[in-house]
Parts: structure tokens; sequence; C-alpha cells
């Protein structure tokens, strides 16, 4: 179940995206009187007449053009069986995580890369297991894999310090593949960014391991086996080329 709307305007902390140019003030005073000094993401005029939309904690609110009215969820065109809210946090999960390097992730990169997916995963969740027992596969297919970290039992957990220790190896890819399949790496404190993939994870509304992340922004799903990943990337299979 979602976080109230009051507490998901405080999770973030960093710099707006995409405010688009017009916006009236009574919508922006609106938000900030909910939560004063907490900015929001993607603020833009919605679809639907007279309402602008913004993302949030990973879920879109609606404001009146007149700063009264506030809806919290997605906006769907029953017309078209269309949701209409899910561009825009596709818009923000990519340029979020365009702000993440590489040398910041863990890396799976393709020999042959057409294509590259951030995945939020977890050492001990079974579903990501199983999608990392595929990551050669998924690799030979042309897919880049990235992962974001997740300690779900959060910065005090041994799982916590396993992420950590996985980050501080000599060979990052072999410690996380080695923790994933149930054995410790020896212990290493480094400078590490597993609190910030936490925090990516938070303001994205990404609770669930795995969550795979398109290149544009879209969630193609969780647990995906090659010919689904594939196919929801729109590439043609690898022996097709």
């Amino acid at each position: 179940m979602r976080a109230p709307i009051l507490l998901l305007l405080g999770v973030l902390a960093a710099p707006t995206f995409a405010t688009e140019e017009g916006v009236p003030s009574a919508v922006s005073e609106a938000l900030a009187r909910l939560a004063p000094g907490t900015p929001v993401d993607g603020l833009r005029k919605a679809a639907m007449p007279g309402f602008y939309e913004a993302a949030v904690g990973g879920q879109t609110v609606v404001v009146s053009a007149d700063g009264r009215y506030l809806m919290a969820g997605a906006l769907w065109d029953l017309r078209a069986q269309r949701n209409l809210s899910e561009p825009l946090l596709a818009d923000v999960r990519r340029e979020v995580l365009a702000t993440v390097p590489a040398t910041r992730r863990f890396v799976f990169a393709a020999g042959q890369p057409r294509a590259t997916v951030t995945v939020f995963t977890a050492i001990d969740c079974g579903y990501c297991r199983r999608l990392h027992e595929q990551v050669e596969q998924i690799n030979a297919a042309g897919i880049s894999v990235e992962y974001l970290l997740l300690a779900h039992a959060g910065a005090d957990s041994p799982s916590h310090a396993t992420a950590v220790s996985a980050w501080c190896a000599a060979d990052r890819a072999e410690a996380l593949t080695e923790a994933k399949r149930g054995q410790q790496p020896p212990h290493k404190v480094c400078p590490n960014p597993i609190d910030e993939h936490a925090a990516l994870a938070r303001r994205l509304g990404v609770s669930n391991t795995p969550t795979v992340v398109a290149a544009d922004g879209r969630v193609l799903g969780g647990y995906l086996t090659v010919e689904q990943l594939t196919g929801a990337l729109g590439l043609a299979p690898a022996s097709g080329r």
C-alpha cells in the first residue's frame, strides 16, 4: 500500500526536473503548503483541462490550476484505456537514473550491447537471484545489466554489510554473484553508493525487487525471462541478428 501523500512529499531532497513554463503560482504554492521546501519532479500541465501534474515519490499528484484541489494517483483516459501519468513517471525515472554513472553501479556489460537496463535488486531476494542466474544469457542477448542494490532490512542489517563488502571487493561483479549464491564475501568497508541506491529507490517509489527499468524510464517488470526481457525491449532474438 502506498504511503500517504504527505509522507511522499517528504521523501525528496534533490533538485526538481522538467518544470514546465507557465505553471500558475497557485499550483506551486499548493504543493509547497503541503511540505514546505520539498521539491517535486516534472511539474507540468495535465491532460485533464484545468489541472497540473507532478511526480512525487514514484507516483503522480494532480493539482487544480487555482491550487484548491489535489488528487493522488494515476490519471487515466478511460476512452483510450491509457494511463496518462506513466509518461511523466517514465521521464522522471529516466532523468533521475541518468544522474547515476556506471561507476556507481554494479555493471554486467554485454559484449555487443543493444540495450541497457537498470535493475533494482537485493542480495537475498529469491526472484532477484533467479534473474541473476540468467545474467550471462541476458548479456549474450545484447543486454547490459546495471544493478542498484537495496538492503530491505536497513543500513544496520547483515544484508547491507554484505552489499558494502561486495562493492568493496576487487571484482565487484564476481563478489555480487557469489553473494547472490549465498556465499558471504570477505568483510570489507570502503566509500560506497549503497545508501544512495536506497535513496534513489525511495525517490522513484521502488519498493519491490527486482524492478527492471529500461533506458527510457519504462518499468518493464520484476522477474523476467531472457525472452520476456528481449521482447519488452522490442529487440529481435539475438540469434536473428
